[in-house]
């Protein structure tokens, strides 16, 4: 009969190490950021290719901005507070003035829905017609991004969410294509995919995250990094001209005035859809070349 310290040495024989893929704490560590950037790169790069997807137009702006009825709905119950108040306090005060603005805010959400729906529809028209597989993408959260991809499954079509994991809690919002949902960890690795599909961009107004990839992409097309052409629009000429002078950059000469033509100013949705319509065909929808995948 074996003694139990036999038995131990049998166990340890039969133990296996754990494959270095499988090591789940080794992959989480400084030593192993390199494959996990790697796995952020390749990952998104096959699914985008078993779904036949090369071509987006992008939706930035701001995961704050409501939904015109829900915004409508919250400043009339702070309202009906202030009115059952009989003295209303300073805060509560605030909170009505955040919701007035709330309120204007929510007008570009119900833009975004339609503009996206819009080129939805068109997207789904082009494709029956043999033209290659265009969608909408965003940053898969809330506000402009929900938006989005709110007006691309109203129309029926698919959308790009490219998540991001923060520290704060952030769904990813309902409405982007499950298939074509992803998160992020490396916001650099989401911005590449961002731009590298991309045939066109649409910035709504936004905060610092949509300053920071208009700025960062628009640079990437200035400095002829990329040899792509592509409409870019900012939507919310009041909302842009208010929060930004890119002239008085023109005027010192820290750009050349004709940077200012790398974006155009735009504030309806029929008028921003026939120009990415009639830019889109003319630069990509004639001859689009199809990518090859390396063997």
């Amino acid at each position: 009969m074996a003694s139990g310290k036999d038995k131990k040495k049998k166990e340890a024989k039969q133990e296996w190490p754990i494959k270095a893929y499988k090591n789940l704490d080794f992959l989480n560590s400084p030593a192993a950021r390199t494959i996990r950037v790697m796995t952020e790169m390749v990952e998104p790069s096959d699914r985008f290719w078993k779904h036949h997807l090369w071509n987006t137009v992008v939706f930035f702006g701001s995961a704050r901005t409501l939904p015109g009825k829900e915004a409508r709905r919250k400043f009339r119950d702070i309202q009906s507070r202030i009115k059952k108040a009989s003295r209303p306090s300073p805060k509560l005060k605030t909170e009505l003035e955040n919701a007035r603005r709330e309120v204007i805010m929510s007008a570009y959400y119900d833009d975004a829905v339609r503009l996206s729906e819009k080129l939805a529809r068109w997207f789904i028209e082009i494709e029956k017609k043999g033209s290659h597989r265009f969608a909408v993408c965003t940053g898969g959260g809330p506000g402009i991004m929900e938006a989005a991809n709110r007006g691309a499954q109203k129309a029926g079509g698919i959308s790009v969410g490219l998540n991001i994991s923060l520290p704060m809690e952030q769904n990813p919002n309902p409405y982007q294509t499950r298939e074509l949902s992803f998160e992020f960890h490396y916001f650099f690795i989401r911005k590449f995919w961002f731009f590298y599909l991309a045939k066109a961009l649409v910035v709504f107004p936004g905060g610092f995250g949509t300053l920071d990839e208009f700025f960062e992409l628009v640079t990437i097309i200035q400095t002829g990094k990329s040899k792509k052409t592509m409409p870019v629009i900012l939507f919310g000429s009041e909302y842009w001209n208010d929060v930004m002078n890119i002239e008085k950059m023109a005027h010192w000469g820290t750009i050349s005035p004709e940077d200012l033509k790398l974006f155009r100013l735009i504030d309806n949705v029929d008028e921003a859809f026939e120009y990415l319509k009639k830019e889109l065909t003319r630069l990509y929808l004639k001859n689009i070349p199809r990518p090859r995948r390396k063997k």
